[in-house]
């Protein structure tokens, strides 16, 4: 058993909110590793970073994306930063299952995600770190993703709907 798809991004692409529409799409259940993170520790991903720090929260984070890889049959969204421990990419490599890299740009980005306040790497100045991930990350989002699908002017339910498409394309394609 392993997830239909897994969605990535940085902070504010649209993963949750596609991913929601797009298990809709493909009728099949949604998690958000945030989400099953803050489930499993029975605290917010901020309070987390606060009391355990990134490099603590980014082993939990590798763990719980792992079982879900083996045990979570259907749209499975990542948070930002899941990318940057080696151990949560080489578990997504070996699953083969299917990648979706949602782009957007730094304006884009940066208008969704406001002030940043729920997301603890972009507390301050959320521009500017977004800037900084995107340089950080943009390389392991290109070389993990099986489909690239950008996102800018277009709605979460559009977007989803070209995800099903593409993911449709890919099987038939096998």
């Amino acid at each position: 058993m392993t997830p239909k798809v897994v969605l990535v991004g940085l902070p504010g692409a649209g993963k949750s909110t596609t991913g929601r529409r797009l298990a809709k799409i493909l009728a099949a259940p949604f998690a958000d590793s945030d989400s099953l993170i803050e489930d499993q520790e029975g605290v917010s991903i901020v309070e987390l970073f606060a009391t355990v720090g990134e490099p603590r929260c980014r082993e939990i984070e590798a763990a719980v994306i792992a079982s879900a890889l083996t045990t979570f049959e259907g749209v499975l969204s990542l948070g930002g930063g899941a990318l940057t421990t080696a151990a949560t990419r080489q578990a997504l490599t070996a699953s083969d299952v299917p990648v979706v890299y949602l782009r957007a740009t730094l304006d884009q980005l940066s208008q969704r995600v406001g002030d940043g306040r729920t997301r603890p790497l972009l507390t301050g100045n959320p521009e500017a770190r977004l800037a900084l991930l995107a340089t950080e990350r943009s390389a392991t989002y290109d070389e993990l993703a099986t489909i690239i699908v950008d996102t800018d002017g277009r709605s979460p339910g559009q977007v989803a709907a070209t995800v099903a498409a593409r993911l449709h394309e890919r099987r038939n394609a096998r």
